[in-house]
């Protein structure tokens, strides 16, 4: 839609009238250049809710600036507390741009319920880093506190331990043992002769404890690890009651049997894709409700696929419509 033409202007109008929440993906300026922003917008319709979701928030010196995911990681402190001290490193999925989108939804439904006491709209405001920071606030109220000014040790956890990312004879697998009872199971699993040493020692006393001298125990189960197929590994710490799982592939998240029963994916068909299915595997609504729950009902749109259809309940005929795409004004 080209909101700049005088009928594209009459569309966008109307749109707005039908609505009752508008979503937009840019920082204030982009806003009132388009005419999105909410002041703008409550000329239009008085009630509006406006949600919008941008780099770093419209107030403070960023609030111009541009940024994606990963600036956003890199500002809250995470990234300095993942890889190694000499070498920050980024998560390779994009959860700031999902928790912004998730936390924008929570958002607007709050307003939405607002609105229902109040009969007043109103904006909501996300950006990424806000979630960022939001995400790494253990973290932060840490440092605020004590101080301590921790740096990264790749996957080895600093707050309990043997927590830590370990190699088999054939693979990898997480392992993360956290309170002292799961500890003590832990010491179970090794040679009778150096179990007095892991429970007696007052430098394994706690969880924290522990995480200090996370290096030596990270060692320990390393040597154990490699001595046992991933398999094997994953048996004895399930009978032990120790939470571990193997370091999948992305093809192996997709085939595994548990994802697939649970229905935690699901296979859509969408136009254009080469593979031999024709389908692409996505996620379903990862919160059940248990009398209305969440489905896919449909595959997302091509872009402007719906145009027509958009056009035709706000009103326009199809002699109007082609006029329109005609004029290039959708």
């Amino acid at each position: 839609l080209d909101s700049r033409k005088p009928k594209g202007r009459e569309i966008f109008v109307k749109l707005i009238k039908s609505a009752d929440v508008v979503v937009a993906n840019l920082p204030l300026e982009g806003l009132k250049r388009m005419g999105l922003d909410y002041e703008s917008l409550c000329k239009i319709k008085p009630d509006i809710i406006l949600t919008t979701a941008s780099s770093f928030g419209q107030t403070g010196p960023y609030a111009t600036r541009l940024g994606f995911d990963g600036i956003a990681q890199a500002m809250s402190g995470a990234m300095s507390m993942s890889g190694s001290e000499s070498e920050p490193m980024k998560s390779a999925c994009n959860y700031v741009d999902f928790g912004t989108a998730s936390l924008s939804a929570l958002g607007t439904v709050l307003a939405l319920f607002e609105r229902k006491k109040s009969g007043k709209g109103q904006q909501v405001e996300a950006s990424l880093l806000a979630t960022a920071v939001n995400y790494s606030l253990p973290l932060i109220t840490e440092q605020s506190v004590l101080n301590v000014n921790r740096v990264a040790t790749k996957n080895r956890g600093q707050t309990a331990s043997p927590s830590d990312c370990f190699q088999t004879s054939d693979g990898w697998v997480m392992i993360m043992s956290i309170s002292t009872r799961m500890y003590e199971r832990w010491v179970g699993l090794l040679d009778d002769t150096e179990r007095d040493y892991w429970l007696n020692d007052p430098k394994f006393k706690n969880d924290m404890s522990r995480g200090d001298n996370g290096a030596e125990l990270s060692k320990r189960m390393a040597t154990w690890c490699r001595q046992r197929t991933t398999k094997a590994v994953m048996s004895e710490l399930a009978t032990a009651r120790i939470p571990c799982g193997e370091v999948y592939t992305t093809q192996q998240t997709i085939d595994d049997p548990h994802i697939q029963e649970a229905g935690f994916l699901q296979s859509v068909e969408y136009p254009g894709l080469q593979n031999q299915s024709g389908k692409a595997v996505i996620s379903t609504p990862p919160i059940k409700l248990s009398r209305t729950p969440g489905y896919i009902h449909s595959r997302a749109p091509t872009l402007a696929e719906h145009t027509t259809e958009i056009l035709r309940d706000l009103g326009y005929s199809s002699t109007e419509i082609n006029e329109l795409k005609r004029q290039r004004v959708v």
